[in-house]
């Protein structure tokens, strides 16, 4: 290496090391805003929501939705909306009422003793066990109990007229125990002003 060039690399070396050396400015000082926005950005302003139901105004609606509206007055729809049920169910090979099937028809007499002009027609029904004509006389046996309590109840028997299906009119197709008391029923179907 020639003089020239050893002399010049020096002069680079001195140049950088004074450059390093060199002061910065310092900077401005924080501000305490500054310091709380380093530690805490700010939370995004709190926005309401466009549309908000009283507390109230929500409960009477979901009540509203968790009662349905009652039918019509007097309709076979208000029947069963009244008593609860239009049918009744029975034990195996049975036709005695339990205490759950006497509330029922005590609901149903009510309404009849309400609707005097309304004339009800019990039918007896049975599950697909058992020969035709055994079924037959059970799901009549059926029919006449549910008769028989709705008129101790104070309906005159001649407004009340009971029919067997047997096991012609199941409601369940199915050949299982869900289903066998499913269709051990007794339907009581109410016919105002001469329609059902």
């Amino acid at each position: 290496m020639n003089k020239k060039t050893l002399k010049y690399t020096g002069m680079v070396v001195i140049a950088l090391a004074f450059s390093a050396c060199a002061t910065q400015p310092d900077p401005a000082p924080i501000t305490q805003k500054q310091q709380v926005e380093k530690v805490a950005p700010l939370a995004p302003a709190y926005t309401p929501p466009k549309q908000i139901k009283p507390v109230v105004r929500q409960a009477e609606d979901n009540l509203a939705e968790a009662v349905p509206e009652a039918p019509k007055a007097g309709t076979k729809e208000h029947f069963k909306y009244m008593a609860g049920e239009d049918r009744v169910y029975f034990g195996y090979d049975r036709y005695d009422l339990t205490p759950q099937t006497r509330d029922v028809l005590r609901r149903q007499a009510q309404w009849l003793k309400e609707y005097s002009s309304s004339i009800l027609v019990v039918g007896g029904n049975a599950d697909e066990r058992g020969t035709r004509e055994y079924n037959l006389a059970l799901g009549a046996r059926r029919a006449d109990a549910v008769k028989a309590f709705i008129v101790a109840q104070g309906i005159a028997p001649g407004r009340i007229t009971t029919v067997s299906y047997g096991k012609e009119r199941p409601i369940d197709g199915g050949s299982n125990e869900a289903a066998w008391a499913l269709n051990r029923n007794a339907h009581s179907a109410v016919l105002v002003g001469g329609t059902s």
